[in-house]
């Protein structure tokens, strides 16, 4: 296998040639440093390269060598959002504030580095893991539109060949919406089952960590690997993860697949509408039994989690707003930031009163189906400073509407996926979003694999 085929094929497959020797590491990594410097300068997918990243290939090779390879992920090259800790790698969160993370490294890179992974960079992010754009990071297919955001500098190095996988965190879809600007996939999994410790918070109930991966198999092999109870995580729930591989050739047959349309389906591009209905179809003839419904209620979500995000930031951030800090942000996440002020604790515990009934009508959905599916996303990537999109005859502010259909997965914690399904008249991809039942990562992976391979058909 050389560094090229690497760049197309599983990292289980990637990972099992460099433990027999049949391809190096060292090779791996230097092909994608070497895509970093030939196209990085435009994308700004990193702020930070490790500067021992051949080195660690190297070792992954030595260990091979000696029988000593470490895991699944062994010598395979992964980015990390720059919001995760790491004790080799300085971590700035996106800020350029004076402010100072630690060095140290947080339960889910521990986990990443016993399972062999070589830890290449650290990807861009919107400050504070605020905003859907991450500026200047710009997007692989069309490099005068956005990478979306927080996640965006990831979202962009996958797609780009810059590395095979990347971390990302999702309080409202930064994961799931640079996956579906930049054509990739990105996992979502179950609030609290992959550990949080040596992540920056931004918001403690919402927040989600996960990875962003080229295929479904390689989302589900990173989330199982980082998935696990964590003592330093309030959050963190000690549920047993699956092999969630065994789900990947299940198939759609016989699968109960939602489809709510009201809310998803609602103010959306007709080319998205229409790669995603397709979709749906397929997984109808792949032997699911779509099950069409609503949930009213979903019109009254953005203001419940705008009042917990806010006010959750702006309590992380409180010593930094004491001490005027908070005047070096970006404008559009100072601004965020100040916002939270204004929440009061009446807003607060009216949004949590809402999270706890949207939680019970869904209970009820997933009694009757074993995913919901639709689009990602209203729109494909936008262009660098566009501040408005044109959907349903009226306008609106880029910011409502990218993150309109995957912020209700975050206010219930429930897991959820975003796989490529198509591209748009100008190239763009578009992607399909997948949720499921809590703790049923199962079934997610399940539905997700079975529309990426009749998609390849």
């Amino acid at each position: 296998m050389t560094p090229d085929d690497a760049l197309a094929a599983p990292i289980a497959a990637v990972a099992t040639a460099i433990r027999d020797g049949q391809m190096s590491s060292a090779d791996l990594v230097a092909r994608c440093l070497d895509s970093i410097a030939a196209r990085d300068d435009t994308l700004q997918a990193f702020v930070h390269i490790a500067g021992d990243a051949l080195d660690q290939g190297r070792r992954a090779d030595e260990a091979a060598r000696s029988g000593a390879a470490s895991g699944p992920l062994h010598g395979i090259p992964i980015a990390i959002k720059d919001n995760y800790l790491t004790a080799d790698m300085p971590t700035t969160a996106g800020t350029e504030a004076d402010v100072t993370f630690p060095r140290e490294d947080g339960m889910a890179i521990r986990r990443l580095r016993a399972a062999g992974a070589v830890l290449i960079g650290k990807t861009r992010m919107h400050e504070f893991a605020w905003g859907m754009e991450t500026p200047p990071a710009r997007n692989p297919y069309d490099e005068t539109r956005v990478p979306g955001g927080s996640s965006g500098g990831s979202g962009a190095a996958v797609t780009a060949g810059f590395c095979l996988a990347a971390t990302g965190s999702d309080t409202g879809g930064s994961i799931r919406i640079p996956a579906s600007l930049c054509g990739n996939v990105g996992f979502k999994p179950t609030f609290g089952r992959i550990g949080r410790s040596g992540i920056v918070p931004h918001s403690w109930s919402l927040d989600h960590a996960g990875p962003l991966a080229r295929t479904v198999a390689d989302a589900a092999l990173l989330t199982g690997i980082m998935a696990g109870a964590d003592p330093d995580d309030p959050g963190s729930a000690d549920v047993p993860c699956p092999d969630l591989s065994a789900a990947l050739d299940r198939g759609a047959e016989g699968l109960r697949v939602g489809v709510c349309r009201n809310h998803f389906f609602e103010a959306l591009d007709p080319e998205v509408e229409a790669a995603v209905e397709s979709a749906i179809a397929l997984l109808g003839r792949h032997g699911a039994k779509i099950v069409e419904f609503e949930v009213p209620e979903l019109q009254y979500g953005l203001g419940a989690i705008f009042a917990i995000e806010l006010s959750s930031s702006t309590a992380y951030h409180l010593p930094h707003l004491s001490s005027g800090r908070v005047d070096a942000y970006a404008e559009d996440v100072r601004m965020l930031v100040e916002m939270g002020r204004l929440v009061t604790g009446s807003d607060y515990l009216q949004a949590e009163r809402y999270r706890a009934m949207l939680g019970r009508k869904f209970r009820d959905v997933f009694s009757r189906v074993d995913v919901v599916v639709g689009p990602t996303m209203p729109i494909t990537a936008w262009q660098v400073g566009q501040k408005e999109v044109e959907l349903g005859g009226r306008r609106e502010a880029v910011l409502e509407t990218s993150w309109r259909f995957t912020y209700p997965w975050n206010l219930l914690g429930l897991p959820a996926i975003s796989i490529p399904c198509g591209f748009d008249g100008k190239g763009l991809p578009i992607g399909f979003q997948i949720a499921g039942a809590a703790f049923d990562e199962a079934n997610v992976v399940r539905a997700a694999a079975a529309v990426e391979r009749a998609l390849r058909q």
